[in-house]
């Protein structure tokens, strides 16, 4: 493929020569590799590694891709491809290849050790340069921290000690950190400040996996390519707006990692406040990283909790009872759980962005395990028509006009409106019309995981919140939690409902109802 270089064509007019380059043909990561921390845990096992098969199938990696892992077994690169190899064939999105796996697999390294051991270290220091002369890595390194935040500062201060953290005219070094990044707005910056004391903010990439997902991308592409909703996506004509990610399962074998962190922390603090931003944001100037980060940034710092917090918030605890067919136990009858802990497994707030195109507009934040059912969504509820010429009993059962983007499992768009009922009299009723993406595209939506990996290896950081976003965040989310904490135990909510009571009073007392997807 060739390029031509920037120039106006004859004319003035737009010469279709320009760039020849088809944008819809996937980039391939230049020469790279990727080492990983927490090798040996769940994230590892059930998303890294089949995402960096997928990516390898997909013909997405460079012929000498590198894996490293650093744990305490006292493996040999051997048993950690075999490690990866099981991992691959129980959880990759593509079919297993021989080929596909033979070339990735000459790649894939293992060093034993503690975060605290300067010899483990230099011994991956001196990996990671065995592969830049073997496999071509060219010095590009990436190093994912699957691991608690407690342990980042030592990790941070060991690859700064060995120089892998050291960034050069002529090669990269970037790293990946998952959530939760921190407790509170007082966590979040000391870890920012241990992270970015090694690494520069352009080189950290905070993991939000739902920004990964196709339908949060497509908020980004509904709202901005199409004329059709701009016009009515503001407080004229939006009445409130509701964000959900109910689950249907509960805290199995995650007691010991779930108390004390809790509903909020774990998915509203990031997840649900980054979809907040993504459907507030005003237009950006372009999809520059900066500038869609910026919008971003400008809607959190003027997103706040109405008050007051005992009215415009709820929080529960799950019970016993049935989801579905199965009967399950509560949230005190897990194993590992503190049966005196208050960690609340559902919560609800009330947020306030105030711009001038959302002054008003209530945004109601949800998210819970064992809900009714799974799903995450974001429905944007409009308000009534100003006149109706019809008689009460022609609407009776109208509700109002919606759009629900549909974040998962059934991804796409639903658009609530009224229509007539075929017949003589004159009757509307509520009708829905259905965009899905899996009837609409042949191609298959990429796992979370694969689209960042990628967008890691590219250096492409729109998708990964910066340090003021997480920080942000925080300062929203502080304030309810410290109203909770003062506030005894969380509300008792039987399994396979929609969460406590507390919710449906604190969403009624504005004259609204939840949806129940």
């Amino acid at each position: 493929m060739t390029r031509r270089e920037p120039g106006s064509a004859a004319g003035g007019r737009h010469n279709p020569l320009r760039d020849v380059r088809d944008k819809r043909l996937p980039r391939i990561a230049g020469p790279c590799g990727l080492t990983i921390f927490g090798v040996t845990g769940d994230l590892s096992r059930k998303k890294l590694m089949p995402a960096i098969y997928d990516l390898a199938n997909r013909g997405l990696l460079p012929p000498g891709f590198a894996v490293t892992g650093f744990a305490r077994r006292q493996w040999t690169h051997q048993d950690f491809g075999e490690m990866i190899r099981q991992a691959v064939t129980e959880h990759a999105r593509t079919p297993f290849r021989q080929v596909v796996w033979d070339r990735l697999v000459e790649g894939v390294r293992f060093v034993p050790g503690t975060f605290d051991d300067d010899e483990a270290f230099d011994n991956l220091a001196a990996t990671l340069a065995d592969l830049d002369r073997v496999r071509g890595t060219s010095g590009n390194h990436a190093f994912y921290l699957a691991i608690p935040p407690s342990a980042f500062p030592v990790v941070c201060k060991q690859l700064a000690r060995t120089g892998l953290a050291a960034q050069g005219d002529e090669y990269w070094r970037r790293v990946v950190i998952e959530k939760p990044f921190g407790h509170d707005l007082h966590s979040a910056r000391e870890l920012n400040q241990v992270v970015n004391d090694v690494f520069c903010e352009d080189s950290v990439f905070r993991i939000d996996h739902y920004l990964g997902k196709e339908t949060v991308q497509n908020i980004l592409a509904m709202r901005f390519a199409n004329q059709l909703f701009d016009p009515i996506w503001n407080s004229n004509y939006v009445d409130h707006v509701q964000i959900t990610m109910a689950e249907d399962i509960g805290l199995g074998g995650r007691a010991g990692y779930y108390d004390g962190i809790g509903a909020a922390r774990d998915v509203i603090q990031n997840h649900l406040l980054q979809l907040l931003a993504l459907t507030a944001m005003e237009d950006p100037v372009s999809f520059h990283p900066a500038a869609l980060r910026g919008e971003k940034v400008k809607v959190l710092s003027a997103t706040r909790p109405v008050g007051p917090l005992d009215e415009t918030t709820a929080r529960g605890q799950y019970t016993g009872g049935w989801q579905g067919s199965q009967q399950v136990v509560g949230l005190h009858e897990e194993a590992g759980f503190d049966p005196d802990s208050a960690t609340e497994t559902f919560a609800a707030i009330t947020l306030e962005v105030g711009t001038r195109r959302w002054g008003g507009v209530p945004f109601f934040l949800r998210t819970g395990k064992r809900l009714g059912r799974r799903v995450t969504e974001i429905a944007v509820v409009f308000t009534r028509a100003p006149h109706l010429p019809f008689d009460d009993t022609m609407t009776e059962e109208l509700g109002r006009n919606a759009l629900v983007i549909r974040v998962q499992p059934d991804e796409g768009v639903t658009i609530r409106f009224g229509s007539k009922v075929p017949g003589t009299a004159m009757e509307v009723r509520d009708v829905t019309m259905d965009f899905n993406y899996g009837t609409s595209f042949t191609e298959t939506s990429p796992d979370a995981y694969e689209r960042l990996l990628l967008d890691v290896l590219h250096g492409e950081p729109s998708l990964f919140p910066v340090g003021q976003e997480v920080e942000l965040s925080w300062q929203i989310l502080d304030p309810v939690l410290a109203h909770w904490a003062a506030a005894g135990t969380p509300e008792p909510y039987p399994a396979g409902s929609w969460g406590p009571e507390s919710a449906d009073s604190m969403i009624a007392r504005t004259g609204r109802v939840w949806r129940r997807p």
